[in-house]
């Protein structure tokens, strides 16, 4: 049989490990080793695995090296093969279609904040996974833990993904964006002049979050009136479970499991806000985040407000979870022409553009 490639079947069971939330010492296991062997000749690497010296290379384990023997021998990796065979359970039809419509994610971070990927490999997973573009929308400063960018390093950053958009396939490409802090104030955690450049803007409360209700909701409506929000990002900041795996960029030390209670504000009011500015409330594909709650997606459906059905991925893989925020926001009759993400690119944008 004719050989396959065994970076790319590394990297796939990466991939299907980070959607089906396994542990980051996995996730890192194989995507290691594809690292290590893409630095490598063809040739050294099918002499390797002849001989049985792959172990010997820094980041190619035991498990590893025989998923590249396997791919080389022209045979569909075992463990890649059981991990096809136990995938989730299909959508029902309501969610199949909203996930159909669906032609990008407006939340994702790459390794420049705390996500485990470089921008370019999120970039390719969204393509594999059929999306028209990828909004990156890594940190802002104040969230130290998480690497936020400053102002300097998104400008670096806005330069970067200009390259990287010129390189990717025909027909993608990457919008850029910030997952910027709503501070205490409820003012926006990065210069105005780089929010108005970014094209699309996710504003999420990361501090703070116990405090009382009153002060909840100001900060909220200080934010959702702000011309530049774009998005309000999770919306409670609840964590209904231990956070999953498979994260293994430089915050992860920072998402150990939890849980945590939503944030106690005015639904009512700050929905009606959103609806009134034009805010799309994020619908967080997450599965510790599931956020807002099912009753809280009702209530801004009620209010008029749209949506964002967003993975908030830090890996590859997680990429893939906006089916769970699908099966969500269908279980609360939310229609596809509401979400702002089966937009087109150039739609989103324009969108965008004229709240600003």
């Amino acid at each position: 049989m004719n050989a396959r490639d065994p970076i790319a079947d590394l990297r796939r069971i990466a991939f299907l490990l980070e959607r089906a939330n396994e542990a980051t010492y996995r996730v890192r296991a194989f995507r290691s080793a594809a690292a290590a062997l893409a630095g490598l000749p063809a040739a050294e690497v099918a002499e390797r695995a002849g001989n049985g010296t792959l172990t010997e290379l820094t980041g190619v384990g035991d498990v590893t090296a025989r998923c590249v023997a396997e791919s080389l021998a022209g045979e569909e990796p075992v463990y890649l093969r059981r991990l096809v065979a136990t995938e989730g359970s299909d959508l029902d039809a309501e969610a199949t279609a909203l996930r159909t419509a669906l032609r990008g994610d407006c939340h994702t971070h790459s390794d420049w904040s705390d996500g485990g990927s470089p921008i370019e490999e999120m970039a390719l997973a969204a393509v594999e996974l059929g999306h028209e573009y990828l909004v990156l929308t890594d940190h802002s400063p104040r969230l130290t833990v998480a690497r936020g960018l400053t102002a300097a390093r998104l400008r670096r950053q806005l330069d970067h993904v200009e390259q990287v958009n010129a390189a990717l396939p025909e027909g993608f490409r990457i919008l850029t964006g910030i997952e910027v802090d709503i501070l205490a104030d409820g003012s926006l955690d990065q210069d105005e002049e780089l929010l108005a450049r970014l094209d699309v803007v996710v504003g999420s409360v990361h501090s703070g979050l116990k405090d009382e209700r009153a002060k909840m909701t100001r900060r909220m409506l200080t934010a959702v009136a702000n011309p530049h929000l774009d998005i309000l990002g999770h919306c409670t900041g609840r964590m209904v479970s231990s956070r999953p795996a498979g994260v293994t960029g430089p915050g992860d030390r920072a998402h150990r499991p939890r849980t945590r209670a939503e944030s106690d504000f005015d639904a009512d009011a700050v929905f009606a806000a959103c609806a009134e500015h034009d805010t799309a409330v994020e619908i967080n594909s997450r599965p510790e985040r599931q956020d807002p709650p099912k009753r809280l997606i009702r209530r801004a459906l009620e209010a008029g407000c749209r949506f964002a059905i967003n993975t908030d991925a830090h890996a590859p893989g997680q990429l893939d979870w906006q089916r769970f925020g699908c099966e969500r926001a269908a279980l609360c009759g939310v229609p596809a022409d509401r979400v702002v993400n089966t937009w087109s690119a150039e739609q989103l944008v324009e969108w965008t553009r004229a709240r600003a």
